[in-house]
């Protein structure tokens, strides 16, 4: 709970019984690495704070090599699909834990009740609703603006640990080229590196 403390702190004060009242609702999750926790079709009912972990989101295709990796949330960070959960409509994408994560989470009723009852519920869910949008927005930008090398350096100079930690068939899925195009660019730039 420390760090979503630490966290929401950095946007605003809460009092002891606002924070009493949103550490109550929350649940805390380990996902095992690899599972999906929210399928194609599922209604995502939880906005979700990162303790630990990497989470993917994905639109699976029937052949695993064509599915489409479009976003990655690391510790520290909400993950939600979240328009499904504004809209309560099932998801057209999944989410999957890429290493063993664990997750602090809140439905979409308790979120209502946190926003009736606390003083400071509206602007963390505002501030969490805009920090969802930069995220997507910075990433729209990079896929208009940016080559893909450029796309793979940005995320490797933002996310060393990325390239640790998840496989590279996402991470070229994610900068848009496929798996042998990002196998050249990574060789071109050891090449003028080295």
């Amino acid at each position: 709970m420390q760090q979503i403390k630490a966290y929401l702190d950095q946007i605003a004060t809460i009092s002891n019984l606002d924070w009493s009242f949103f550490t109550s609702k929350l649940q805390r999750r380990v996902i095992e690495k690899k599972s999906i926790f929210l399928k194609v079709n599922e209604i995502e009912n939880q906005i979700s704070f990162i303790e630990s972990g990497i989470v993917r989101l994905f639109i699976p295709k029937d052949n695993p090599e064509k599915e489409i990796t479009f976003g990655f949330s690391f510790k520290n960070q909400f993950i939600s699909a979240y328009d499904s959960f504004l809209t309560q409509s099932p998801s057209v994408y999944q989410l999957q834990a890429l290493t063993e994560t664990t997750i602090l989470s809140l439905t979409y009723d308790d979120l209502q009740s946190v926003y009736k009852s606390t003083q400071i519920g509206n602007l963390i869910g505002r501030l969490t609703a805009e920090d969802l949008f930069l995220i997507k927005s910075n990433r729209e930008q990079n896929l208009l603006n940016l080559t893909a090398e450029q796309r793979y350096l940005k995320l490797f100079k933002e996310r060393p640990e990325l390239l640790e930690s998840i496989p590279l068939k996402y991470i070229s899925s994610y900068i848009g080229v496929t798996a042998q195009a990002l196998s050249r660019i990574r060789k071109r730039l050891i090449h003028t590196l080295y």
